[in-house]
């Protein structure tokens, strides 16, 4: 019982339980707890940076061969690439045998404000996205910064001090998720005493096909991607389930980012192939987001009556390759990214973003999840690929979850 009590895996259920019948019977009192949500994502933001920055520069210093460090970052990029695509494809093909959009009426759309996405959408350039995107921008400084200190006469004397302001670094970052069952409370209180359960129904169907079609890319094609190393997704899974918890709770894939690298590096990926993969992954492999993308998109199109030729199906796949690599960086990416493909396709009215307004916030937490899910099996299948991967340490870690996972054990011991 005792464990049970100190399982941050049971308390984060607990809050998400407490804030869903909370934002169910009281929406009024449940919207004012919003704010424990948000400054819970905060102050984990305040981690990533830190994290990325003296694990990507701790990592390369430490590689010794920098070519590597190149073929490890191009191999994510086309891993990305061509996992993606696959998720572009699975969302197309069941929103187009599911017909999601089949029946659904077009009176909600009156009065929906869309300004805001139409505007950002026009000005969206990946100049403004390279700008903005701090993380981007830290990955880059790392490497450099990496590949520096690897030459510099003095690189013990900087590593070892760098290891131990790391060292503090998680353990800082281990006191915060004791709040985590607040942050999960906090956001899943205000997400439904604002939109409310009623909202579901009209676009339930929609609803039902993208965490159908979300469970099909992770058992099905990340499933498969582990099974070539004969890794099992079902274990993996379980060894990230506070995480994940936390995702569901807040919406916010950034919530467990660093506690996801520290976990793949417990199990026995190189720390430079975590830094490297998971923040580069965090802006450019976002597998929910592109399914969620690309069947709200097949979505419009049945609303509205639109029948799309092959050749337009292949150029909304062709520009959602592009556009949706920029979903991290933008604020509200999922609409800003659609409106822009839908600008760009030029055959669905834009106007048919205000009948997702009332649902996408219910759809984020199967987007932020298999985002996450989908960052940490690039990172697992590339650590393998390079030989970066200590399959002694990923098999205990995985057959032992009970003594790897509990980070409340951890500050307890």
């Amino acid at each position: 019982m005792k464990k049970i009590f100190t399982n941050l895996t049971f308390w984060v259920l607990t809050a998400i339980t407490a804030g869903a019948l909370l934002g169910h019977f009281s929406p009024e009192k449940a919207v004012e707890f919003k704010w424990l949500g948000t400054k819970f994502i905060d102050i984990v933001k305040l981690f990533i940076n830190p994290i990325i920055f003296l694990t990507i520069s701790l990592g390369i210093s430490g590689m010794g061969d920098l070519k590597k460090v190149g073929k490890v970052g191009l191999k994510a990029l086309i891993y990305f690439e061509v996992v993606t695509t696959f998720a572009l494809l699975v969302g197309i093909i069941v929103a187009n045998i599911i017909q999601p959009g089949a029946g659904v009426t077009t009176g909600n759309l009156e009065g929906a404000d869309l300004s805001e996405y139409t505007t950002k959408s026009a000005e969206f350039s990946w100049l403004k996205f390279l700008k903005d995107n701090l993380t981007i921008q830290v990955l880059i400084f790392s490497i450099i910064f990496g590949v520096v200190l690897s030459k510099l006469k003095q690189k013990v004397v900087i590593t070892t001090f760098l290891n131990k302001v790391s060292k503090y670094v998680f353990k800082a970052l281990h006191w915060v998720m004791f709040f985590a069952p607040l942050g999960a409370f906090g956001g899943m209180a205000f997400t439904i005493g604002k939109y409310g359960i009623k909202t579901l129904f009209p676009l339930g169907k929609l609803m039902l096909s993208v965490y159908a079609t979300m469970a099909i890319f992770v058992f099905f094609v990340l499933y498969l991607i582990l099974k070539y190393y004969k890794i099992s997704i079902w274990k993996f899974l379980k060894y990230i389930r506070e995480e994940l918890l936390i995702v569901l709770g807040t919406s916010s894939s950034e919530a467990a980012l660093p506690s996801l690298m520290e976990k793949l590096e417990r199990m026995g990926c190189s720390k430079s192939v975590v830094g490297l993969v998971v923040p580069a992954g965090y802006s450019f492999n976002l597998d929910g987001t592109t399914i969620y993308l690309s069947m709200a998109t097949i979505f419009l199109a049945q609303v509205f009556g639109v029948n799309l030729t092959f050749e337009q199906i292949l150029t909304i796949i062709g520009i959602l390759m592009i556009t949706s690599k920029g979903a991290a960086g933008v604020t509200g990416s999922g609409f800003v990214v659609l409106a822009s493909t839908l600008s760009a396709v030029e055959v669905i009215p834009i106007e048919g973003l205000a009948l997702l307004l009332g649902v996408d916030r219910f759809m984020s937490e199967a987007r932020a999840i298999t985002n996450f899910i989908g960052n940490g099996v690039a990172t697992i299948w590339i650590s393998r690929n390079e030989n970066e991967l200590d399959m002694k340490k990923l098999n205990y870690a995985l057959n032992h979850v009970e003594e790897t996972e509990d980070i409340l054990k951890d500050n307890f011991s």
